[in-house]
């Protein structure tokens, strides 16, 4: 069951993520564009390397999605007042429509992901699915040989 299980959750995932990838190109978006703008609504006034740690994606990386974004007028970098150097992001006006349809479409989507599972099975499959997350947080990483030989 284990390799059912993880194939099955793995298969869900990838589907979804196409889904919306699919509809989210409708408004002109990307599923990482989406993601950073709703992390951003979450944390705004985050630098760009705090942004990069909750997003787990490189500084570099996050850098070029902040320029598109900030090219498309979604995004605004303001100095930090309490150091020169850093960045901190906003989302702007423009942003609030857009993450707006990208919700919906997200709700469109669990809704036909979970159509014919009835309320009580929905609660369940929440719980299974928080439980397990809570788990994999709660254990260990394997060491890696690189931090085994120091």
């Amino acid at each position: 069951m284990s390799d059912s299980l993880g194939f099955l959750l793995s298969d869900v995932s990838r589907l979804m993520r196409r889904r919306f990838d699919e509809r989210a190109r409708q408004v002109g978006a990307t599923r990482a564009q989406w993601r950073t703008l709703v992390t951003l609504s979450r944390n705004e006034g985050l630098n760009q390397g705090a942004l990069a740690d909750l997003l787990e994606v490189e500084p570099i990386t996050l850098c070029r999605m902040i320029d598109r974004l900030e090219e498309s007028g979604l995004v605004e970098r303001r100095r930090d007042p309490a150091d020169r150097r850093a960045w901190q992001l906003f989302l702007t006006g423009k942003s609030k429509p857009m993450l707006a349809d990208l919700k919906d479409m997200g709700d469109e989507l669990i809704e036909q992901v979970l159509s014919g599972i009835d309320a009580h099975e929905r609660v369940l499959l929440g719980r299974s699915l928080e439980l397990m997350r809570a788990n994999l947080l709660a254990s260990p990483s394997p060491r890696t040989s690189e931090t085994a030989h120091g």
